[in-house]
């Protein structure tokens, strides 16, 4: 989404109030949704034309896993690997990324 209302209002639909982000290129978790759809804006703004689809997923005990693949305009793309809880709501209390997707040749 390019569109920072349009943003904002996907972030405010799935976050929880007090929901945090523990993101590796953060050096401590982002708390809140003001301070996450900050984030999410920045990169947006240095990455025009970007997506980010999720390719695989799974969940089990209140917990999500998800692998995400963080495509460029210009085509080039990045994997990450995202672990989600969520409330009774089903909206995202705690969300943790990683680099990479965990397996032996990254």
């Amino acid at each position: 989404m390019s569109d920072p209302a349009e943003q904002r209002k996907a972030v405010d639909n799935s976050l929880a109030g007090q929901a945090t982000y523990a993101d590796p290129r953060t050096e401590t978790p982002l708390q809140g949704r003001e301070a996450i759809a900050e984030y999410i804006s920045m990169f947006s703004k240095m990455a025009p034309g970007a997506s980010a689809v999720v390719v695989k997923h799974e969940a089990h005990h209140g917990v999500a896993r998800a692998a995400v693949a963080f495509r460029m305009a210009d085509g080039k793309e990045q994997l990450g690997q995202y672990f989600v809880e969520t409330d009774e709501n089903d909206k995202i209390t705690r969300l943790i990324g990683f680099v990479g997707t965990g397996t032996p040749d990254e």
